[in-house]
């Protein structure tokens, strides 16, 4: 039980840091840009996070597979 305590508590500091990374910062722009002057770069840094909530479903329909064929499997052997 510890165990699969500390393994649930890892996955999910993992999950939760995940949401604030980012990618490193777009490149500063090359002089003179802008047609009135410096304007700002358009665009940012590309977040990191975006496929967890896949990985996340993906991986609860593969342990409720698991769930529901071991309770098949157990429910037929009686």
């Amino acid at each position: 039980m510890k165990k699969q305590f500390l393994k649930f508590a890892l996955s999910a500091i993992f999950f939760i840091a995940i949401q604030n990374l980012s990618a490193q910062n777009a490149p500063p722009p090359p002089g003179g840009h802008g047609q009135q002057g410096n304007a700002p770069a358009s665009g940012g840094s590309a977040p990191i996070g975006g496929g967890e909530v896949i990985m996340i479903l993906m991986a609860a329909a593969y342990g409720g597979n698991k769930i529901y064929s071991a309770i098949s499997k157990n429910k037929f052997n009686n």
